[in-house]
């Protein structure tokens, strides 16, 4: 459900994008008078291009997630006898969709600074000093051993693989 949301966010972005880009209406005007960083045609075409790319393939990466989960529920449910579904194969597919939405998770989280970067440099190094400790707490779970914070992996807390 969350790949669905990204997915449609990250469309519903790259049409806004798009909408911007081809208006024949002076809406870009506002954004070429920032005070700082460089907003000259080629930096600006760079800017909106770089963006679209980065929201086209968090969608990309959301839609096969979706795509592999689907199958999965499908295919959880088919017999092991003498069938070519092994349960190794299933957990496989289920992998590539965690893998798939974490991939497109980043890049869209890479896109928010960016979207940032047509006001101008400032905004981005705040966006992005805010990143950092957002997504490194998403990256790592952290238990409390012995008054202090140490990170664990997936295994140590008693993850197996199907």
């Amino acid at each position: 459900m969350g790949s669905t949301l990204m997915a449609t966010t990250s469309i519903l972005l790259c049409s806004a994008l798009a909408a911007v880009l081809s208006s024949t209406y002076s809406i870009k005007k506002p954004l070429n008078d920032s005070v700082y960083g460089a907003h000259g045609e080629f930096m600006v075409a760079l800017k909106y291009v770089t963006l679209l790319l980065l929201f086209l393939f968090s969608f990309t990466c959301h839609t096969l997630s979706i795509r592999f989960v689907n199958q999965v529920n499908f295919l959880i449910n088919c017999p092991a006898d003498g069938s070519a579904v092994t349960p190794d194969y299933v957990a496989d597919l289920l992998e590539r969709g965690f893998l798939l939405n974490a991939v497109g998770n980043r890049l869209f989280y890479s896109a928010v600074p960016l979207l940032l970067w047509i006001f101008g440099p400032v905004l981005v190094f705040l966006c992005s000093a805010t990143m950092v400790p957002v997504l490194y707490n998403l990256d790592l779970v952290f238990a409390a051993e012995k008054g202090k914070l140490e990170p664990r992996i997936g295994a140590d807390f008693g993850c197996a693989a199907v």
